[in-house]
This record gives structure tokens, C-alpha cells and sequence, in this order.
């Protein structure tokens, strides 16, 4: 026994009641109907699993009918009642969409058998689609994981490429500091003793003599070779232990503020846009350090005038701050050196200041990092942890 719905289409009364009484009496919810039009309004409130309907009626014939369920309602199936037994209807109304035609006058159980077995074939296609659905669906979900995954692999990828050239910086730093400390006493020792001859030479020469310059030449190169060596030791020392409560957004200010006559000198812009963010524990010099080399680089890129713009915000427990200039930008083969001691692409460059600020912000549990296109301009993005009190602790010790 089953409920499924079944609608009978058909303009002769005998056939509509027939079909209500056997039907009725399989178990079959059963809805009738004298026309096209009416049988296609019912079909519209409510969907039968099968449609009877009569090949040959007046206004609205049953192959238009037949067309329209099958545009409209894919998943209610047609049997088509023919009076007709030739073999181009049956060719007609299969191709049209029809799962089956009945020829009139028909047989009970035959006709009950075509409806048993169209209902289980549309039972076995609704399960079938289903399950095609069902499978797409899981495919766009394995899809969506495995996009994921990438994303997620490519991001741990990058974090360990992060995290390895960090790794690698640390150790140039460190190496920068050993070689430092010997080359800061190796060679000092016989610039002061260059350097006191120098002065004994200055003496002993009349200042009218074309030779009288030459000492303070050689004086002059010495405090140049000494500043060397002092910028080499700013690269690679540890932090400082004396700390404060510092506020970046006066910190940026003030920087801003010693640099404004080279801006107007330029034709340099600057923009600003700090959020009220926590103060950090720090040395303040250090800070400073850090946004004199960022802002000297931006302008010895905008040689010829440009922007520079500077933006500060708090996201959660980090502070975010991004250093942008338009200027000549940085060849993409160099981006990965720009932190490296001794690296520089500047003819009169030391190659210290981008290293030193590395160090600087490691030291306070923050990371850098730069982008550029080469003619277009460059940032550097700042990030510092809101909550550094481990460093005071550490400054204390």
C-alpha cells in the first residue's frame, strides 16, 4: 500500500471516476481534473508523484500539457492515455517526456501494473539524484578543505620561511657582535696611535706649508673610521637596561618634527595617522633610533620629492605600524638583504641602519618586515606586543 499522489487528466467523467475508484482502492491519494488548464493549476498547488493524461482533449490537448509538467515540475512523471495505438504517438509522447502511455480502452491491472512500475522507476531516479547531489555536495565541501589545507599550508610555510630567516638574522647579528668587539679594540688602538702622530706632524709643520692640510686630513679619516666602528657596535649590542614608559605617538612626532626642514628642503609630504595606542616599556632612544633610520631611508629615496606616510593602530594586543614612502623602491633580489649588516646599495652607505633596527624591535618581542616595488615606493611594517612587561623584568635583572 502506499500514499503516493497521483492526478488524473482526462475530459471524459467515466474515465476521471474509473480511475478515482481503482486507484482509490490501491491505497493511491487520488485528484482529478476535466482539462488542461485545470490539471496544470492543480499541479501548481500541490505536485503529484504521477500524472494520468489524456493524449486528446479540446482547448488544451495533453501534449502541450505533457510539455509544460515536464518544463515546469521535472520531478512529476506522465503516463499518457492514447486512443490512438499507432506508433508514431507512442514515438511522439516518449520523446515529449512521458514515462509510459496507456491505450484506451485499458485493462485494471495492467494499468495499475504501469503505474507500480513507473512510480518505483521514479523512486529509484529521486534516490539516484539525490545521491548525485549528495555527492556533489561532499565534493565542494572536499574541495573547500583541501583549499583550505592549502591556504593553511602556505601559511605555516610562510611562518617557517619567517621564522628561519629570523633564525638567520639573529646569527649575523650575533656574529656581527663578536667580529665588533674584537675590531673595536684590534683596530682602535693603532687609530689612536696614527692619531697622535698625526698631531705631532701638525706641529712640527708651518701652517703656510702645502703639507700642513695633510694631518688633519689623516685626523679627519680616523673620527670617520672611529664613527664606523661605533655604528658596527650600535648593530650588535644588547639591549638596553634603561627603561620607561614610552608613547610611539610621540615618539613618531618628534622624529617628524627633526626632519621637517629636509622635508620642505625635498618637497617631501608627510602624512600622519597615529591611533591613541598603550605605551610601551622601553629605552626611548631606541624607539627613536628606529624611526630616524625608516625616515632617513624614505628620503634618500624621494630625492626628488614624494610622500611619506605613517600609520599607527592598536589590533587586539598588538600594535601595528606601517612606514610607506613613493619613492624609487627596492629591487625585489634585494628585499630579502635589506636587514643584513653591510648591506647597502647607497655608494656612501654602512649598510648598519635597517640591521640596527632589526635589532632594536627584536629586542622588544616585535617583528619587521618590507615591501616594495621597485619605482613605486616601499613600506615597512612594525609590529610590537601591547604587553612587554617581561622586558622590564629582564632590564631589571
Amino acid at each position: 500500500m502506499t500514499t503516493e499522489h497521483i492526478l488524473v487528466i482526462d475530459d471524459e467523467k467515466a474515465i476521471l471516476d474509473l480511475c478515482r475508484m481503482i486507484l482509490s482502492s490501491r491505497g493511491y491519494e487520488v485528484r482529478t481534473a476535466a482539462s488542461g488548464m485545470e490539471g496544470l493549476r492543480l499541479i501548481a498547488e500541490q505536485p503529484p508523484s504521477l500524472v494520468l493524461l489524456d493524449y486528446m482533449m479540446p482547448v488544451m490537448d495533453g501534449m502541450s500539457v505533457l510539455k509544460q509538467i515536464r518544463q515546469d515540475y521535472p520531478d512529476v512523471y506522465v503516463i499518457m492515455f492514447t486512443g490512438k495505438g499507432s506508433e508514431t504517438v507512442a514515438v511522439e509522447v516518449m520523446k515529449a517526456g512521458a514515462s509510459d502511455y496507456v491505450l484506451k480502452p485499458f485493462n485494471n491491472h495492467d494499468l495499475l501494473d504501469r503505474i507500480d512500475s513507473v512510480l518505483k522507476f521514479r523512486r529509484i531516479e529521486l534516490i539516484n539524484r539525490s545521491l548525485e547531489q549528495e555527492r556533489a555536495q561532499l565534493q565542494q565541501e572536499i574541495q573547500a578543505w583541501n583549499r583550505e589545507l592549502e591556504m593553511r599550508v602556505a601559511e605555516k610555510t610562510r611562518e617557517l620561511e619567517q621564522a628561519h630567516n629570523e633564525i638567520v638574522q639573529a646569527e649575523k647579528l650575533a656574529t656581527v657582535g663578536h667580529l665588533s668587539a674584537g675590531m673595536a679594540h684590534e683596530i682602535r688602538n693603532p687609530l689612536n696611535s696614527i692619531g697622535l702622530f698625526a698631531q705631532l706632524l701638525a706641529t712640527g709643520i708651518d701652517p703656510g706649508d702645502e703639507l700642513a692640510e695633510y694631518p688633519e686630513k689623516i685626523l679627519k679619516e680616523i673620527d670617520r673610521i672611529d664613527a664606523i666602528l661605533l655604528k658596527l657596535l650600535a648593530a650588535s649590542k644588547q639591549h638596553k637596561v634603561d627603561t620607561q614608559p614610552v608613547s610611539l605617538d610621540e615618539v613618531i612626532h618628534d622624529v617628524a618634527d627633526l626632519f621637517r626642514p629636509q622635508f620642505s628642503q625635498q618637497g617631501v609630504d608627510l602624512d600622519l595617522y597615529l591611533q591613541q595606542v598603550p605605551k610601551l616599556v622601553g629605552d626611548q632612544d631606541e624607539f627613536v633610533q628606529i624611526f630616524t633610520n625608516l625616515f632617513v631611508n624614505a628620503l634618500q629615496a624621494m630625492a626628488d620629492g614624494g610622500l611619506l606616510s605613517v600609520e599607527m593602530e592598536q589590533q587586539g594586543d598588538r600594535i601595528y605600524v606601517e612606514v610607506s614612502d613613493n619613492g624609487s623602491g627596492i629591487a625585489q633580489e634585494n628585499l630579502s638583504k635589506v636587514f643584513d649588516p653591510f648591506f647597502t646599495t647607497k655608494s656612501k652607505g654602512t649598510g648598519f641602519g635597517l640591521s640596527v633596527v632589526l635589532r632594536i624591535v627584536k629586542n622588544y618581542h616585535g617583528s619587521i618586515r618590507v615591501s616594495s616595488i621597485l619605482g613605486k615606493g616601499t613600506s615597512f611594517y612594525l609590529e610590537f606586543p601591547v604587553h612587554n612587561s617581561d622586558i622590564t623584568e629582564k632590564a631589571a635583572g
